[in-house]
């Protein structure tokens, strides 16, 4: 056999390995996802969920990839023609002290960045084993769009008004005190229901809400937020709560009567030309989506909910947000800090006009309109979060702010 032909069989037997891979690839996911899933604590879905606050550094790398395929999720179609993102060379951020964007990442743990400014690509970086096609887990960050969901819903008129009582729209709360609190204060979180968020004490409310057995094919949040009662007059008490945000999903998912994910497929993903299909966490007993957390998305969709939000929510010459929403949702609404910074509609509001969506161990999509800057990030934080941790994300956006500048 000469050389040209032993070049060419060479060639054809590596294609028909890399198409075995990608054909495979999905099946793999599942085995590994399979394996996971067993060394979970816990007899339930709910119960394993709830175990990841206290994950190890190397399950959290391992795990939040492949949370759509351990986890019941549901899928996020994309449409196919993804928005066009032009790419310049990648801007080196400055920081004020000897950090780098390497150490940065190899510090805290965090596996991609992206920063847009004017639409263009002009950072993006991952670490070892992730790309753009990685989808990540994105925690918190899914409640900020699951507002920008109620501003559709508003829009559409699947929700009337945002002071219209919960009761209207979740039934199974009609005699309790969650009955009576009003779409706009859940979206505040000024319920004044009584709830703890504390990410590392193991009974507190945060890390209790999935634990009991199902009640029927009820959600694991609506029987656990059921029985809870007034602490402060509605209106009246900010206080962080992720259970209020998966009430936010379950009432979109009442009132337009499809999942998150579909209506997010269907108002967003598609028609805004989102690359990738995405995954959103699915309760284990009512298979409603969670609110609160579980959107695993690509790192540059992540980055296009930015531009989205950057653009008011304009797709195709027309607003997809109901004017009223977007008034209010990134608007100082509530001060939560002695710096100025504060709340909107589960989007959080910075002194200087910009604003963002943060998740629990270092998700964020942060927004500055007045640059036409929007700074994506992907992290598994060795801790949920600090005060540490927070500043090191606040001096990377100042390190890319820097150069911009």
């Amino acid at each position: 056999m000469n050389n040209t032909k032993a070049f060419l069989l060479l060639l054809f037997l590596l294609l028909c390995s890399l198409r075995l891979t990608a054909q495979d690839f999905q099946t793999l996911e599942i085995k590994q996802a399979s394996k996971e899933l067993a060394n979970i604590p816990g007899e339930t879905m709910g119960q394993k969920l709830e175990s990841l606050l206290f994950w190890s550094q190397a399950e959290k790398e391992r795990r939040f990839p492949i949370m759509q395929a351990i986890f019941p999720s549901i899928p996020i179609a994309c449409g196919g023609n993804s928005a066009f993102l032009k790419q310049l060379k990648n801007i080196t951020p400055k920081w004020e002290d000897e950090t780098t964007l390497d150490s940065y990442m190899n510090d805290n743990h965090v596996q991609g960045v992206i920063v847009l400014k004017d639409n263009q690509v002009r950072l993006e970086k991952y670490a070892k084993g992730i790309n753009q096609e990685t989808l990540w887990t994105s925690f918190s960050v899914a409640k900020s769009v699951s507002s920008m969901l109620v501003g559709v819903a508003l829009k559409d008129g699947a929700i009337e008004s945002l002071d219209d009582p919960l009761k209207k729209y979740i039934t199974e709360f009609k005699g309790h005190d969650y009955g009576k609190v009003t779409v706009r204060q859940l979206l505040t979180m000024t319920s004044g229901i009584a709830w703890n968020e504390d990410y590392e004490d193991p009974n507190s409310d945060v890390g209790q809400m999935y634990k009991a057995h199902c009640q029927g094919s009820e959600s694991h949040i609506l029987t656990y937020m059921k029985p809870l009662k007034f602490e402060h007059e509605p209106g009246t008490h900010w206080n962080y709560s992720t259970g209020e945000t998966d009430l936010v999903g379950i009432l979109v998912q009442k009132a337009t009567g499809i999942s998150l994910a579909e209506y997010l497929s269907e108002k967003i993903w598609k028609p805004f030309g989102m690359a990738h299909d995405a995954h959103w966490l699915a309760d284990e007993c009512s298979n409603l989506n969670l609110g609160g957390s579980g959107l695993s998305a690509s790192l540059r969709d992540f980055a296009r909910i930015g531009t989205l939000m950057m653009d008011e929510g304009e797709i195709d010459g027309k607003s997809i947000l109901s004017e009223e929403w977007l008034k209010n949702a990134t608007s100082l609404l509530h001060q939560t800090n002695e710096q100025g910074d504060g709340y909107g509609y589960l989007w959080w509001r910075f002194q200087d006009g910009s604003y963002g969506a943060f998740g629990i161990f270092g998700q964020m999509i942060y927004i500055n309109p007045h640059e036409n800057l929007v700074v994506a990030q992907m992290a598994a934080w060795p801790k949920a979060g600090s005060k540490e941790l927070t500043q090191k994300r606040q001096s990377f956006i100042d390190a890319i702010q820097r150069v911009m500048d």
